[in-house]
Parts: structure tokens; sequence; C-alpha cells
């Protein structure tokens, strides 16, 4: 069954919220340089892995990806330290920072990213919305920060987040841009 929506937004909508242009110049740049990435999500939901399996030629580029939501995920997927892990409820930039090197190493990449934190508030988050990502590359971490996202529905936090990491991504990619 093809799925057209996701929780209630049309596809071709969802992908119109993304930053496309941004999408397609990381695709070309990572053919240029003969570069790989993957995603080690848990937030965003597979939101980050269809962004980037959608840029054109991404067969030649995009790796794949994992979303991994719960403890017992990430540590045995994306190999998180499981005492430190718990302690935030995997929601740290130690957290982001180990999903985006091991996924690299998982998946044979070059590039990595890893976002974890809430779409939504919750008990666990102090009531607060915010994610941590980090971008990693051949094994050391590029670029990492806290999301604290200006929206507030969780469909459209999610896409905020993938966002803010696609344009840091493109920052890091064209630095003179």
């Amino acid at each position: 069954m093809i799925r057209h929506n996701y929780r209630g937004i049309s596809i071709k909508k969802l992908m119109a919220d993304f930053n496309t242009t941004q999408l397609t110049a990381i695709g070309e740049r990572l053919q240029q340089t003969e570069a790989t990435i993957a995603v080690a999500e848990s937030v965003t939901s597979g939101l980050m892995q269809y962004a980037f399996s959608n840029i054109p030629k991404a067969l030649n580029f995009y790796h794949g990806g994992i979303t991994a939501y719960n403890l017992a995920q990430k540590f045995k997927h994306t190999d998180v330290e499981p005492v430190h892990a718990s302690a935030v409820d995997c929601v740290s930039a130690k957290v982001a920072a180990q999903m985006a090197l091991n996924v690299c190493k998982h998946f044979s990449s070059h590039w990595g990213i890893g976002i974890t934190g809430y779409s939504t508030p919750t008990p666990a988050s102090g009531g607060r919305i915010f994610a941590y990502y980090a971008i990693a590359y051949e094994g050391a971490i590029r670029a990492e920060s806290l999301i604290e996202p200006t929206l507030t529905e969780a469909t459209e936090v999610q896409q905020e987040y993938v966002n803010t990491v696609v344009d840091k991504l493109y920052q890091l990619l064209h630095p003179h841009a």
C-alpha cells in the first residue's frame, strides 16, 4: 500500500515544506566530492530520511538511515552509551553525536546526521519542545546544536528540525555561499 499522506499532510505538501533548493545543492555537492551520507534519527521519525531519499540521484550518495525511538533500539542500532542515554531519556548533545558518528560506521558513509529530541511537550522534557542534532564527517563532529523550534504542532516541529539540520549541512558543504 502506497501512503499518500503523513499524519494527514499530503506527501506533495510535505516536500514543499522542505528546503528542496538546499537539499538539491547538498546532493550535487556530495556527488561532486564523491561523498556519501546516512541518517540516524528519532524525533523526526523518518522525515530526514524521506527528505534525503527524494533528492535527485539520491542513489549516488544517500546510503540510507535508521529511525530508533527508544533506548533499547538506539543502543542496539546506533551504539549510544546506555548509561548516559538512560539518564537523559536518550535526548542530549552526546546522544546525537554518538548517533551521527555511528551511523557513518554502520552505513559506511562519509557524512552522518544524528538527531534526537521532543516534538511535543512531555514530562521527561520538562514540558519543553527541543532537539539536539550532530553532523559528523570522517569520524569527527563538524557541527552540533540545540534546536528550540518556533512552531508548536508536532509535524511542523519535525519539519522545522529537518530544515534546520539541512541548512547547517548546506553551510558545511558550501562554506562560501
